[in-house]
C-alpha cells in the first residue's frame, strides 16, 4: 500500500480539480506548471475529493459496486431478486473473486482508491493549523471507509493500512475488529468536536459543499451508527457514544449526507449502481427486479413509497435498453421477483415454472426516476439515525422517546426520495396516514424499528448498511432461499472471505487473521461485533 501525497491521482484527481476549479488563487498555476505542485502548494482538499467519490464506486467499471452491493448484499437481504447465475449472493454461492472486489486488488478497491487518499488528507493536515477543518472530516471520513471495510470482512488492517509512504510499512497488520470501533468512536468523537466552525473553509467536499455544521451532525450520526453496531458484544460502550449523540445528529432531510453524480467525466463520476441497474455490464437492467419480500412488505402496510420505488414493464423485451414511457406503477399491479430462483430447467428453481410466473415485465423494477446517471448516492440519512435513536431510546431510556424517533425516521424515509428525482417526492400528509396505520408498539418496537431501517436503506440501495443492520439486530426475519450447491447449508452469509491474494500480498498477517475467523474464514464466519 505504498503511496506518495504529492503523486497525482491521475484521473480521479483531475475530475476533482475540474469540480473545484476556481477554488484556490493558485489553481491555475497548479493546473498548467507541474513544477508547481508540491509541499508548498498541495491542498488535500483535492485528495479528499477523490476519497468521497470513490466511496460510492471504484474507477474499475465499478466491480466493488457491482459485486460488493448488488451481486452479494442487495440479493442476500432480499432487497432485489435475479435469475441470473452469476449474480451468487442470491444463492448464497461463494464467488472469490466478487467477495473480494470491495477489499480490492493492488490497483483498485477500497483499500488503494479510498484509504491511500484519506489517509494522505489525513497525515498531510495532521498537526497543521491551516489545514485543521479539512483535518477534522478527513479524520470523520475516514472513519466512515473503515467502518463499511470491517463490517464486511472483520479484522482487517487499519492502524497500519496507507502507511508504505509514511513508514514504509508495506504489509500492515490486521487490527481487531474490537480494537478497529474503539478507535473509529475516539476518532469521530475527537474529531466532530474539534471542528471549529470560524476555521479553515473545507472546499474539497462534494457531500456538504463545507458545510462545516451539517459535517458536525453527519459526525454525530455515524458516531450513533458506529455505536449501536457493538448493542449485542459491548452495551457499555455502546450506550455510552449513543449517549454522547443524543442531541446533536442530523435534524432533518436536508443534512442527508448525499452524493449526487453527474456523466461529464464519464464512469467515475456515474452513479455506480445505476450505471449497472440500467444494463452497462450484461442484461441487470432486464433481469434485476424488486424481491417478493421487498414488494409483499410495501404492499401488506399500504406503504406510499411503493407507488415511487416500483413499476412494471419498464423493459418489455430482453436485450433492449430502451425504457419503455408507458410503465406501470399502480401499487395494485407490483410484484415481486422470489429469490434464489435461475433459469437452469430445473424445475425446483427454474422462476419460469413458478406457480406465480407470467412474463419478466410483470416484475416489479426500479422506478426509473431511481436509475438516472447523475442521481444520488444516499450514504447516510435524518432517517436511518432517528430510527437508530428510536432503538438507544427502547433499549435504554435515553434520548426522548422510541416513538417519536420511530415516527420521525419513518417520516423521514418516506419524504426522501425526491433527492432521487422530484417525481418520487412523497408528501408529508401521505406519511402521517402511514404512521396513523401503523403505529409504533413497545412490544415489538425493535422488530418495528429494524424492519423500517431494512425497507429505507433498501430503497437508498445501500444495500451494504441493510446487510450489517440485519445482522446486528436479525430483523426482519428473513427465509432463507434454497438452491442447491450453496455454500451456507442453506443459511443466510454473515461475512465476505478475505482475499486469496492476500496469501501472496501479506501472507503471514493474512493467515494468522483467517485462522482467526470465528466460524471459519468462509461466507458463514461472522465478525465480532456479530455475535
Amino acid at each position: 500500500m505504498k503511496t506518495n501525497i504529492f503523486k497525482t491521482y491521475s484521473f480521479l484527481l483531475t475530475v476533482g480539480i475540474i469540480m473545484l476549479a476556481g477554488c484556490t488563487k493558485d489553481f491555475k498555476e497548479i493546473n498548467t506548471n507541474p513544477v508547481a505542485y508540491g509541499p508548498s502548494s498541495f491542498d488535500p482538499n483535492y485528495t479528499f475529493t477523490t476519497a468521497q467519490l470513490t466511496y460510492t464506486g471504484s474507477t474499475d467499471f465499478a466491480y466493488d459496486t457491482w459485486r460488493g452491493n448488488l451481486i452479494y448484499s442487495s440479493t442476500m437481504m432480499q432487497g432485489f431478486s435475479t435469475v441470473m447465475s452469476y449474480w451468487a449472493g442470491d444463492k448464497y454461492l461463494l464467488n472469490e473473486g466478487y467477495t473480494s472486489a470491495y477489499w480490492g486488488t493492488s490497483t483498485v478497491g477500497a483499500y488503494i482508491e479510498q484509504v491511500r487518499p484519506i489517509v494522505d488528507v489525513v497525515e498531510f493536515s495532521r498537526g497543521n493549523a491551516k489545514y485543521n477543518n479539512i483535518y477534522q472530516v478527513a479524520r470523520i471520513w475516514k472513519a466512515l471507509i473503515f467502518e463499511r471495510i470491517t463490517d464486511l470482512y472483520g479484522d482487517a488492517p487499519y492502524s497500519e493500512a496507507g502507511q508504505g509512504y509514511y513508514k514504509a510499512i508495506l504489509t500492515p497488520k490486521y487490527d481487531k475488529q474490537q480494537a478497529i470501533y474503539a478507535d473509529l468512536l475516539k476518532e469521530v468523537d475527537e474529531a466532530t468536536n474539534a471542528i471549529n466552525l470560524s476555521g479553515d473553509k473545507v472546499t474539497g467536499d462534494v457531500i456538504f459543499k463545507g458545510d462545516l455544521q451539517k459535517w458536525q451532525r453527519f459526525g454525530n450520526s455515524l458516531m450513533l451508527r458506529l455505536a449501536m453496531r457493538l448493542v449485542k458484544v459491548d452495551e457499555t460502550t455502546a450506550k455510552a457514544y449513543a449517549a454522547k449523540a443524543i442531541g446533536k445528529t442530523m435534524l432533518d432531510n436536508s443534512d442527508n449526507a448525499i452524493l449526487t453524480h453527474d456523466v461529464v467525466g464519464g464512469r467515475v463520476t456515474q452513479n455506480r449502481n445505476n450505471q449497472i441497474l440500467l444494463g452497462d455490464g450484461g442484461p441487470e437492467n432486464y433481469y434485476v427486479k424488486w424481491s417478493k419480500t421487498f414488494i409483499d412488505q410495501l404492499k401488506g402496510t399500504a406503504d406510499p413509497r411503493l407507488a415511487k420505488v416500483a413499476v412494471t414493464k419498464l423493459y418489455l423485451s430482453e436485450g433492449s435498453k430502451d425504457q419503455n414511457p408507458g410503465f406501470d406503477a399502480n401499487p395494485a399491479v407490483q410484484k415481486g421477483m422470489p429469490n434464489g430462483k435461475d433459469l437452469s430447467g430445473v424445475a425446483a428453481t427454474d422462476i419460469r415454472q413458478d406457480a406465480t410466473f407470467t412474463t419478466f415485465p410483470d416484475y416489479s423494477s426500479p422506478n426509473p426516476g431511481m436509475l438516472k446517471r447523475n442521481g444520488a448516492t444516499y450514504i447516510l440519512t435524518y432517517g436511518q439515525t432517528e430510527l437508530l435513536l428510536a432503538e438507544a431510546a427502547q433499549k435504554w431510556g435515553i434520548g426522548g422517546t422510541a416513538a417519536s424517533h420511530y415516527n420521525n425516521g419513518v417520516k423521514a424515509a418516506i419524504t426522501c426520495l425526491d433527492a432521487y428525482d422530484a417525481t418520487l417526492s412523497i408528501p408529508a400528509a401521505s406519511a402521517d396516514a402511514y404512521l396513523l396505520a401503523n403505529a409504533y408498539n413497545p412490544a415489538i418496537g425493535l422488530q418495528q424499528i429494524n424492519t423500517q431501517y431494512w425497507v429505507l436503506s433498501n430503497t437508498m440501495m445501500d444495500f451494504y448498511e441493510t446487510w450489517c443492520n440485519w445482522r446486528r439486530s436479525g430483523f426482519p426475519n428473513l427465509t432463507p432461499v434454497v438452491f442447491s450447491g450453496n455454500a451456507t447449508n442453506g443459511t443466510i452469509p454473515r461475512r465476505f472471505p478475505y482475499p486469496v491474494s492476500e496469501a501472496a500480498i501479506n501472507g503471514v498477517n493474512y493467515k494468522a487473521a483467517s485462522a482467526a475467523v470465528t466460524g471459519g474464514d468462509n461466507l458463514t464466519g461472522r465478525v465480532w461485533w456479530d455475535k
